[in-house]
């Protein structure tokens, strides 16, 4: 027996990469892979941004917890053929029931922020929400997607600038407006206020150790153009041109006075969809519904406003009941597979939001992390319904899922 050749039956040397980002993502196969990833490569302050939550991160927990406590009711033996996980959203098909959540100050995460995130949104057929406080232009974002852009408003104290970007966003071809109105002050996000974090990033006594030993970033940053709020510059509300706190910035230049009648306002100036992002219980989804908004996006923010607010993923049952198809409903929080959008759309949702997950793939990866965390996420759709036994999402009910409600 020739030893070299029996060792060379049974061993395979792989090809070594050469890309640094490839090698980066062949050892992740998860939203918590890419998460640790980011955690290595971003500044701790950086990072702390993008995965922290208000005061004792309770509700950060329980979004995620309340995907955990569903367990699925597989059916078996159903003759599925092919698995199609296209959906519809505000009547426009879907690739599969998922959103890309506006985040604010993405280019933290990545030099290209939103550019990236609107182009892995293209690729993979889903419609991306541009925040208010990004860090690219609406018109920016417009020029590298020909895709479904939605776009997010926050209630400014100066009404005349909301209708100013709304009347942008209706220009470039923006699809339908994202009011977020969980916002009336910032929430007590803790781990920014322990590393006194401003935006943008500052590179001083406090934090020239985090950038030494995080160089990559740290010379990404330098190099790129500087951050800004791209929405509203040259405007006199401030456009992050110099360090601010973020509860600073919010706590005086936004509305805490809005209400339901400013929702009759946007439709004065914007005549497509609306969308209302943060209704956090039955009662204001009804009052949502009966308003006539286009859909609800069930959020709790990240879970970086009001600590002990509910899990979004656990309201989704009684809203839908409660609305009776008045309006389309969005889930906002804690996904982290598309098992959970699955558990999502069966309890009752049309689609499912996700904004942590691609930041992470973003700070891990940049753009090709955002395509990979999508691609995983259809992936697992995909997979779980097949073994749900179920070949279309307009097959997804209740009757697949067993929740905290004891059902």
């Amino acid at each position: 027996m020739n030893p070299y050749k029996t060792l060379r039956s049974v061993v395979r040397f792989g090809r070594i990469e050469t890309d640094p980002i490839e090698r980066r993502l062949a050892h992740a196969a998860s939203v918590e892979d890419l998460r640790r990833i980011a955690k290595r490569r971003l500044p701790g302050g950086v990072f702390d941004y993008i995965d922290g939550a208000a005061e004792d991160e309770r509700t950060l927990a329980a979004n995620q917890a309340a995907f955990a406590a569903t367990t699925f009711r597989p059916r078996v033996l159903r003759g599925i053929h092919a698995v199609d996980v296209g959906s519809t959203l505000l009547g426009r098909p879907l690739e599969y029931p998922l959103v890309l959540a506006p985040t604010g100050f993405t280019r933290i995460a990545d030099p290209d922020g939103e550019l990236a995130v609107a182009r892995a949104a293209v690729r993979a057929g889903l419609p991306y929400t541009l925040s208010t406080l990004s860090t690219r232009s609406i018109e920016e974002v417009r020029s590298v997607s020909d895709g479904r852009l939605w776009f997010q408003v926050y209630a400014w104290r100066d009404r005349g600038l909301v209708s100013d970007m709304v009347s942008r966003a209706a220009a470039a071809g923006y699809e339908a407006l994202v009011l977020t109105v969980d916002t009336a002050v910032l929430g007590r996000r803790e781990r920014d206020v322990r590393r006194g974090f401003s935006l943008p990033p500052t590179i001083g006594p406090r934090t020239i150790i985090d950038g030494a030993i995080h160089p990559g970033w740290t010379w990404s940053f330098v190099r790129a153009e500087p951050i800004r709020f791209a929405n509203v510059v040259g405007r006199d509300v401030g456009d992050g041109a110099s360090p601010v706190s973020l509860s600073d910035y919010i706590n005086t230049q936004f509305d805490p006075a809005l209400c339901w009648r400013d929702i009759d306002w946007l439709r004065s100036v914007w005549d497509g969809p609306i969308i209302v992002k943060g209704i956090q219980t039955v009662d204001d989804a009804v009052l949502a519904a009966e308003r006539g908004v286009d859909a609800i996006a069930l959020s709790n923010h990240g879970g970086r406003q009001l600590d002990s607010a509910p899990a979004a993923f656990s309201l989704v049952a009684p809203v839908a009941d409660a609305v009776n198809g008045r309006a389309e409903i969005i889930c906002d929080g804690g996904v982290r597979r598309g098992s959970d959008i699955v558990k999502a759309i069966a309890a009752g949702a049309n689609a499912a939001m996700a904004g942590r997950a691609y930041l992470y793939a973003l700070g891990a990866a940049g753009e090709r992390g955002v395509d990979r965390v999508l691609d995983w996420f259809r992936a697992d759709v995909v997979r779980t319904m097949s073994l749900l036994g179920v070949g279309r999402v307009a097959d997804l009910d209740r009757s697949l899922i067993a929740g905290q409600d004891g059902t």
